[in-house]
């Protein structure tokens, strides 16, 4: 304890210096009422609530490297570690007399009065720039976790319900007009590519983000030989990043990652589309259990699915957020800044949010989606599906060239619709003389109306890699079955990664054993 020398002060008041010491000597004031309400408080509960357990882990391996670096003592370093373990949001508030209402500060404080004798090296040679940056992208890296976590789920789900349905015929479309035969487990395995494909380009996403921006001070280095590649190590990254001024002054990796769900986005609503679609009443292909549904309050007949266009509507903010860190950033200085570090990233949370809720609420799509097999196949039934098969038809088989074999094909579909005709088993004579007009004469027009809207045909003739034949579906699921499971295997070792360095950090610290520890 001091004499207080305060002018505020009552002479010779004892005081607390770890409460009354002032953080800094630059200015003399706390900050205002206003920018405590509008910004400060605001940021220090989210942070406390999202950031608080990264903030810890930093500060932790800090303390080790202190340690190794004999600014502070040895016998220290247990309570030190102790006491930011023990640290929670709610041992911590916005005090704009106390700490400035940071929770960098804040915590800082929070330890120092709980330590039985004063560390004075603690927090010297440091920046709050170089500590922040490296929380967030902690914390981000988390979030990327969880998210490709929520994609694995979701294409597997994709997996189950395409491999139920691949001889179910359904009609395809192109510019929404009824096309060639396919089946739910077609249309499905290129969902489930999208997102085989999604989950590659974020683990290409969280490698390229994944290096450690600690150690970088507060833009141009620091003055003691700090080891920023075990650092790096015991934060669970694959390296530290090499120069210190992009470290605390790039938030690029926002930038990268917004990017790649906006991109999920536009697929992900481009099959919501299709799924409005199909259970639209004028297809009706498709249906949802009650508690998925949706009514109307004026008209008793209507059984609405909101919840399409409830993942349709929210994959438009993953764009949103895209640009919002994107024109954040746009302009600033390339250093430090709160624009770039607060201000930009302020609805990260809520795109990582987003895109977990749009793909939680598909998934439930999918799982409870029931296909009208009766209205998908009658629409195959009364649509000339099979029109690029009969040109096909008359080409290999007859001898048709191929330019009049489609002419050929054309005209006759023209024809059979205004007679009323049925694709199937269609009209011989007319199919023969329609070609005759045409200067062709056909030797078994019946056997190539009959193969050619044939609906279970239709899926069988189709022969190559990647078609709509169900052993052809089959081949694609499995490759993306096996394509997923090794991805899911490189996330889990970045996972175990991570672990791996914080449990190391808590046993260097004395806390626990090899093993143990974390932080999310």
């Amino acid at each position: 304890m001091v004499l207080a020398e305060d002018a505020d002060d009552l002479p010779g008041r004892l005081v607390n210096p770890a409460r009354t010491a002032p953080i800094s000597g630059r200015v003399s004031l706390p900050p205002s009422a206003l920018l405590h309400e509008e910004t400060l408080a605001p940021q220090f509960a989210y942070e406390a609530e999202h950031l608080l357990p990264w903030y810890v882990a930093v500060e932790k391996v800090l303390v080790v490297e202190y340690g190794r670096l004999g600014v502070v003592p040895e016998e220290r370093l247990t309570e030190l570690g102790r006491l930011l373990s023990e640290v929670t949001a709610e041992s911590l508030r916005a005090d704009p007399d106390d700490n400035m209402s940071d929770i960098a500060f804040a915590l800082e404080r929070h330890v120092e009065r709980r330590l039985t004798v004063p560390v004075p090296a603690w927090h010297v040679d440091r920046s709050r720039n170089d500590l922040q940056a490296c929380a967030q992208l902690l914390f981000a890296r988390d979030q990327l976790q969880r998210t490709a976590a929520e994609l694995t789920e979701f294409a597997r789900t994709v997996h189950r319900v395409a491999g139920e349905h691949l001889t179910l015929p359904m009609p395809g479309h192109t510019h929404l007009q009824t096309a060639q035969v396919i089946t739910p487990g077609f249309y499905l395995a290129a969902v489930g590519e999208q997102i085989v494909h999604t989950l590659g380009r974020l683990l290409a996403t969280y490698d390229g983000i994944d290096l450690c921006p600690l150690g970088a001070g507060a833009m141009a280095g620091q003055e003691l030989p700090w080891d920023r590649d075990d650092m790096a190590e015991l934060l669970g990254f694959r390296a530290a990043r090499p120069h210190a001024l992009p470290s605390v002054a790039s938030r690029d990796w926002a930038v990268e990652v917004t990017a790649e769900f906006s991109v999920l986005g536009v697929p992900l609503s481009r099959f919501a589309t299709d799924l409005m679609n199909w259970g639209s009443g004028a297809s009706g292909f498709v249906d949802l259990p009650d508690d998925m549904s949706g009514i109307s309050s004026a008209m008793p007949q209507k059984k609405n699915f909101p919840v399409l266009e409830r993942v349709r509507g929210r994959t438009a903010h993953l764009g949103a957020f895209h640009l919002d860190v994107v024109l954040g950033q746009r302009n600033t200085p390339y250093s430090n800044s709160v624009e770039v570090s607060k201000e930009a990233g302020a609805h990260l949370l809520a795109a990582f949010t987003a895109v977990r809720s749009v793909l939680r609420m598909f998934r439930a799509v999918l799982e409870n989606l029931r296909f009208d097999a009766g209205r998908m196949r009658a629409v195959c039934e009364r649509e000339y599906l099979g029109g690029f098969t009969l040109a096909n038809l008359l080409t290999l088989d007859e001898g048709v060239p191929w330019r009049r074999a489609q002419v050929i094909a054309g005209r006759y579909i023209v024809a059979a619709v205004e007679r009323g005709v049925a694709p199937s088993p269609g009209d011989a004579g007319l199919l023969r003389g329609v070609a005759a007009g045409h200067g062709v004469e056909l030797a078994d027009p019946g056997g190539a109306l009959a193969l050619a809207f044939d609906v279970e045909e239709s899926l069988r003739r189709k022969r190559s890699a990647g078609s709509a034949h169900p052993d052809a579906v089959r081949e694609v699921l499995a490759g993306q079955r096996a394509l997923l499971d090794e991805r899911c295997a490189e996330w889990e070792r970045r996972g175990a990664r991570v672990r791996a360095g914080l449990a190391e950090t808590d046993h260097r610290l004395g806390l626990a054993g090899p093993g143990s520890g974390g932080a999310g």
